[in-house]
């Protein structure tokens, strides 16, 4: 009878040590996919940046187009001063 308890104690660890190193190899990636997404998630935001930043830098042109612009149409008499 003992030597059940042990045999059945023993087929229940052997098993439960295969669901967790099934668990773990999961877990591993699990990590490596976050890890990935952070990664990816990285470069989104220095494009976005990135983008902002030129976006910045266009409106900054235009309004120096539009402040030169007036000064044409001054110069030529087609607005008033």
């Amino acid at each position: 009878m003992a030597e059940d308890v042990a045999s059945l104690t023993y087929e229940l660890l052997k098993r439960m040590q295969t669901q967790f190193s099934r668990f773990e190899d999961g877990l591993a990636d699990l990590k490596t996919r976050v890890s990935n997404m952070e990664s990816g998630l990285s470069l989104v935001r220095q494009e976005l940046a990135l983008q902002s930043l030129q976006i910045s830098q266009l409106a900054h042109r235009m309004d120096r187009f539009d402040e030169r612009l007036a000064r044409i149409e001054r110069r030529l008499d087609l607005i008033e001063a």
